[in-house]
């Protein structure tokens, strides 16, 4: 991508252009290695190496990050009551202005992906798409094997009478807490909730642990993030 040096700098949350220009008169601003005064310079990001105040500068136009979200946070960008995700990231993260992809209820747990790149988001959360979504689950009663022949089938929801698209449900421990894995292609509103309240049960927890191609990373304790590597954002169909 081709642009001036001071938005890119300026974009990538590092002063205002008007600060990148005192900045480079200074002498701060590195291209190739040489002084450059000139921040309105048009540099190509992909080919040509940035530094400011001796620090290497790769801009990004995109952000890709992955959260363990915990409970008793909110998946949205700006709330008046509750904590949001976006007020668990860093200020330099937020520069971006990422949100995030889908919805975790306020007390469910795990795999959030927080990003800007709106296309991406419109293909992972696209019903034509059929991403699947797969959850851990520990539920009051006993799950059974007869459960897992409904899901196949589709679950009636209740409260609209709406038919689930076929899923799957993998029984981990039956007994008094069951604990289950459920992977849905649809994100209807509580929808793991209210498909386990059909047969009579309850969820007493519940973790996201895979979106699609992309795994929780077991290391992101709950409230913790980490960007996604270049493998990640490529098998999500990502910009790089």
């Amino acid at each position: 991508m081709k642009l001036r040096i001071d938005k890119m700098l300026s974009n990538s949350g590092l002063g205002s252009r008007k600060q990148i220009k005192q900045a480079a008169r200074k002498g701060y601003v590195e291209i190739n290695g040489r002084v450059e005064k000139d921040s309105s310079k048009i540099i190509d990001t992909e080919k040509d190496m940035v530094k400011y105040k001796g620090q290497v500068i790769k801009y990004l136009q995109f952000i890709y990050l992955m959260m363990n979200k915990p409970a008793g946070v909110i998946s949205a960008t700006e709330d008046y009551y509750d904590k949001t995700v976006i007020d668990l990231l860093k200020d330099e993260d937020k520069f971006f202005k990422p949100f995030p992809v889908g919805r975790l209820d306020k007390d469910t747990e795990g795999l959030l992906l927080i990003t800007n790149d709106g296309q991406l988001s419109h293909n992972l959360l696209s019903p034509r798409k059929g991403v699947d979504k797969t959850y851990y689950v520990e539920l009051a009663e006993e799950v059974v094997e007869e459960d897992v022949g409904l899901f196949e089938e589709g679950i009636i929801l209740k409260e609209d009478n709406y038919k689930t698209l076929p899923a799957k449900l993998e029984i981990l421990e039956s007994g008094y807490p069951s604990i289950c894995l459920v992977t849905i292609r649809e994100g209807k509103f509580h929808q793991v909730k209210r498909m386990f309240k059909a047969l009579s049960n309850e969820v007493i927890y519940l973790k996201r642990i895979a979106m699609g191609p992309l795994i929780l990373d077991e290391n992101l304790k709950a409230g913790q993030y980490r960007q996604l590597t270049e493998e990640e954002v490529k098998i999500l169909g990502g910009q790089l």
